[in-house]
């Protein structure tokens, strides 16, 4: 009997609070949700490409050295800061200082060699040259000899016809006059000889290019090894901080330049003088964005701070990756506060397209497009008035009036509207971001 009346104790109190809660919810059904309202006010205005991106250096520099061998100082770690030809490592240069002596001592004998041909042609020219007199005088006094007893022989031979000499003293005249003309002949033969040595002589002058040429591929070879013993020492191409270092003291590295595999790089030393986004800009975007225009950065590692930033490139060819079309933009970063961003930090970039101040502008959830057209609801006392409006820019939070509304009237949000601007509008925002930013002015 108890556990009758218990259980329809149960059943009318289920049923009393049944009644009591449909009564509540028709009474909330019959009672009309009151509008949200706005003011039309007058402010800033922009539009944003958000996207992602990674900071970057104004440059990295690839540091390998051109010879090969232990590296016996390596002044430098990561972070540090390093001047324009500052040393930045030290190859142990004996073996190289070696060749380098080597070097000399073949170009100081070549170099001897040289001077001596020089000297030997200098030699050969003056003793021709002496030779060549002496051949000239003799031919001269051998044929004025010969001529004058040529002469006297002809004396001879008329006095022998008169019989006024003896046929011995002619003949004599005759076998002395032959005998000088054998003597200008020879004179004659030893100055064709001189052509002969004259000829000799070239073969000098050729020794002596020879050592010449020596000398100057030596002193080349030498030049080379110089430059090889200075390899060792690697300077700074550039001012700017170490972001890497791959060598210990001690590690025997390979060539740069020798080497096929390209060397081992040493260390990277980045230009950090400006600081670079490059952001991945989706295609539907990328018509919108333009060279200098302002953007605004973030990263994590600093929340709540912002960058200041330009556009000073955008590429010419995308990428696709996975059917996704993006175009790189590289934004410098400018401002005191730059040096906070790291190379391959993550940024939220932010690119300004377009920017307007002291405008009218309405919540977006007021706006309604219908048939290609413009709506809002404006209060006019306690009805309300539909009213066609003309707008410009919005940023999916607000939305310009250009026309069709003043300062200070009240609009309706039509939040519910299927047809609303907001719930029409692709938004341009990024989803890394959340909503676009709203911008006061700077």
């Amino acid at each position: 009997m108890k556990r009758k009346i218990i259980l329809l104790v149960v059943v009318l109190g289920l049923i009393g609070g049944g009644s009591f809660g449909y009564v509540r919810f028709a009474k909330a059904r019959e009672k009309p949700a009151e509008a949200q309202t706005a003011k039309v006010e007058r402010g800033v205005i922009q539009t944003v490409v958000a996207s992602t991106g990674r900071v970057v250096p104004n440059l990295d520099v690839q540091i390998k050295c051109k010879a090969s061998g232990e590296i016996i100082q390596l002044p430098f770690d990561v972070s540090d800061s390093v001047q324009k030809d500052e040393l930045l490592l030290q190859i142990d240069p004996i073996d190289e200082e070696r060749m380098l002596q080597q070097s000399k001592a073949t170009l100081d004998a070549s170099q001897a060699r040289l001077k001596t041909a020089q000297t030997s042609l200098a030699i050969a020219r003056r003793e021709l040259e002496t030779e060549r007199m002496r051949a000239h005088a003799s031919l001269k006094s051998a044929g004025a000899n010969a001529k004058d007893a040529r002469a006297k022989a002809e004396r001879m031979k008329e006095l022998l016809a008169k019989k006024l000499t003896s046929p011995e003293e002619a003949e004599t005249a005759d076998t002395n006059a032959a005998k000088l003309e054998v003597e200008l002949e020879l004179a004659k033969i030893r100055l064709e000889e001189l052509k002969t040595r004259e000829e000799a002589l070239e073969l000098k002058v050729q020794d002596v290019k020879l050592a010449e040429s020596e000398v100057v591929s030596d002193d080349l070879r030498l030049k080379i090894q110089e430059k090889r013993v200075k390899d060792t020492k690697v300077l700074s191409p550039i001012a700017g901080v170490v972001s890497a270092r791959d060598v210990q003291m001690g590690q025997i590295i390979s060539s740069g330049i020798s080497n096929v595999g390209g060397g081992t790089t040493a260390m990277v030393v980045s230009d950090l003088s400006r600081i670079f986004v490059l952001a991945s800009v989706d295609e539907s975007d990328i018509g919108q964005v333009k060279v200098d225009q302002p953007a605004t950065i973030t990263a994590d590692a600093f929340p709540g701070k912002e960058f200041e930033g330009q556009v000073v490139r955008i590429a010419t060819q995308g990428v696709n990756l996975n059917n996704v079309v993006t175009f790189e933009v590289k934004i410098e970063v400018i401002g005191k506060d730059k040096s906070l961003l790291k190379p391959e930090m993550t940024a939220n970039v932010a690119i300004i397209t377009a920017r307007k101040e002291d405008v009218l502008l309405v919540p977006a959830e007021a706006v309604v497009r219908r048939e290609r057209q413009h709506w809002i609801e404006v209060m006019n006392g306690p009805t309300k008035e539909e009213r066609k409006v003309e707008t410009g820019l919005t940023d999916n939070e607000k939305t310009e009036i250009l026309s069709g509304l003043s300062q200070g009237e009240t609009v309706v949000l039509r939040t519910d509207a299927p047809e609303s601007q907001w719930s029409g509008r692709r938004t341009t925002g990024s989803p890394f971001m959340g909503p676009p930013m709203r911008r006061g002015p700077r």
